[in-house]
């Protein structure tokens, strides 16, 4: 007996979570999140007029609670986990995938700063910073994409706009109940 053919996928699903895209889609997260966070970080410190160099980005160490510098660079690092939300919002733009996204990046970090200081950090203001970093990106971009999802969707509205303007020259409302006139039955 012969199998019953197999449905078509849907419009774009063979090309929607393609290994290739998904990982050309993490490099470029990686890549905005790391450049945003390297300008933000090298023009604090230059205002605060410490030396800059690749360990303010990459060494766990320097975010500590004992100095201002290491609250700063803190803070910078959750000032640039808003500007990852936006990079979500724009590069991914589906709320489904952006936890997945977000915690990549995080993770990815992780690694990086455990490759270049040979060592897993230990700091408990470190990770409690990736923590704050990671719910943070993910709120905000779930909450940019659902408003952005959510959004109504229009279709030039310059029908909809003369429609909505009444024989009085009043402007209604899309769903204004309008009265109909009684006909010779009614």
């Amino acid at each position: 007996m012969a199998r019953p053919p197999r449905k078509p996928p849907r419009a774009g699903a063979l090309n929607a979570l393609s290994p290739l895209r998904i990982a050309t889609q993490i490099l470029a997260l990686q890549a905005i999140y790391y450049a945003t966070g390297s300008f933000l970080i090298c023009f604090t410190a230059v205002v605060a007029g410490a030396r800059v160099d690749a360990g303010l980005i990459l060494d766990w160490r320097r975010v500590r609670g004992d100095t201002t510098l290491g609250w700063l660079v803190g803070f910078v690092w959750l000032v640039n986990a808003v500007f990852g939300a936006i990079s979500l919002l724009l590069l991914i733009a589906r709320s489904k995938l952006i936890p997945d996204f977000a915690l990549t990046i995080h993770l990815l970090h992780l690694l990086l700063t455990s490759l270049y200081t040979r060592a897993i950090p230990s700091h408990a203001l470190w990770w409690a910073l990736q923590a704050a970093s990671a719910a943070l990106m993910t709120a905000l971009g779930v909450w940019s994409c659902r408003w952005r999802e959510m959004r109504p969707i229009s279709f030039g509205g310059g029908a909809a706009a003369a429609a909505a303007t009444a024989p009085d020259g009043a402007v209604r409302g899309e769903y204004e109940l309008v009265q109909r006139e009684e006909g010779p039955g009614g």
